[in-house]
């Protein structure tokens, strides 16, 4: 499964991206990054592509596409630097959110405009307390009269700084039982919310992710997504299907970034009077990473069918984010080992690929986490047969 089991105009659009990732990405990415500077230019061409609108609905965009062109896209611009991907990633759950739970009139307001990226969307989940045991978060909107006030904070809120709505992940009811349906969420505006700090990384640079800060901000109760409380926690774990699904083909991208440039290192380094892929250690690092990439990719395209076809896809999507992330961070240490004391080298981009890498692990959802979703499905679906 690749972009050529796509339909003639979504293969066009993978291809399409891809090239400019070549031509444009690629040659500048390493400066924009260890500058740590907004790739403004870059995103602006993304918003002329299309790209912001690919999981935005027909109905509001005119470069809405499947789930499977989706992923592989992302792939791409993961593959020239993964922060751009990033950039897209929660403003496409936060669309998959509005086209599947909003009211009409919040749908009239931000999707066309979350389409062309003159509104790109970021979503806050985490808190400084945790992140995993979302049930437990600790901000709280309070109704009165026709506004919510809300309280607390939230962190590692990505494209925090530059977007124009923030689903954000709040506690209605502190006593409902069970403690999900206590949960909801409100389309946040920038001048609802303060922005505290951005957070120093270790990779992923370039987007920004930052502490949010709500006190006493208050928030129209049209911004309810949906119009009705407790409803958030199951709305934003069906929009983490998408979520992870992008996360993981962020990981493929890197991955293949990194077998790319390790295949290309090992047949131009001679040692030994032969290129150093003839070495079978080597070599068979070569060819796992080949296959981990290989099996990751049709992790991601099976997980992003599912999707399209409209089934439940939890099991599939934590499936593949856990192996793909997993899978990258492998090929990411193999590609430095097969460059050696040159993949340790700020000047070559081995060592950035190694320094994002562990961000597909942790992101959206530790792995930790996806283990407890996948069994918990795989038993669920042996009572179910």
């Amino acid at each position: 499964m690749s972009a050529r089991d796509l339909p003639d105009d979504e293969q066009a659009i993978v291809e399409a991206v891809a090239r400019w990732v070549d031509r444009v990405v690629r040659p500048q990415a390493g400066r924009l990054e260890r500058a740590q500077e907004y790739p403004a230019a870059l995103i602006d061409q993304m918003k002329e592509m299309g790209v912001f609108g690919l999981a935005v609905p027909e109905r509001w965009s005119e470069s809405a596409v499947s789930t499977r062109c989706f992923a592989l896209v992302t792939e791409h611009l993961a593959r020239g630097w993964m922060s751009l991907a990033g950039a897209m990633g929660g403003h496409s759950v936060v669309a998959r959110l509005l086209a599947r739970y909003g009211t009409p009139e919040q749908q009239e307001r931000w999707l066309p405009r979350m389409a062309t990226g003159e509104v790109r969307a970021a979503m806050a989940l985490t808190e400084p307390s945790g992140g995993s045991d979302l049930q437990d978060i600790r901000t709280r909107a309070v109704r009165d009269g026709d506004d919510y006030v809300v309280d607390g904070s939230k962190t590692w809120i990505t494209n925090a700084r530059h977007a124009g709505l923030i689903a954000t992940l709040v506690k209605t009811d502190p006593e409902a039982s069970p403690r999900h349906t206590g949960i909801s969420i409100l389309l946040v505006e920038p001048d609802q919310v303060s922005v505290s700090r951005d957070l120093p990384k270790l990779g992923y640079r370039g987007v920004e992710s930052c502490e949010l800060s709500f006190a006493g901000s208050r928030v129209s109760a049209g911004s309810l997504l949906g119009g009705e409380e407790g409803h958030g926690f199951a709305q934003f774990m069906a929009g983490l299907e998408l979520g992870r699904v992008q996360v993981a083909a962020r990981a493929v991208g890197v991955g293949q970034a990194a077998l790319d440039d390790a295949l290309a290192y090992a047949q131009q380094r001679e040692t030994f009077g032969r290129p150093i892929w003839e070495h079978q250690s080597v070599g068979n690092l070569l060819a796992d990473m080949a296959t981990k990439v290989h099996a990751s990719r049709l992790l991601v395209l099976d997980a992003a069918a599912g999707i399209d076809a409209g089934r439940r896809s939890d099991l599939e999507a934590g499936m593949a984010k856990l192996y793909a992330s997993e899978a990258c961070m492998q090929v990411a240490l193999d590609a430095m080992r097969i460059h050696g004391a040159a993949g340790y080298s700020a000047e070559l981009d081995i060592e950035r690929y190694f320094r994002d890498a562990p961000l597909m692990i942790v992101g959206e959802g530790t792995n930790e986490i996806q283990r407890n979703v996948i069994v918990r499905r795989l038993v669920e679906r042996s009572r179910e047969s």
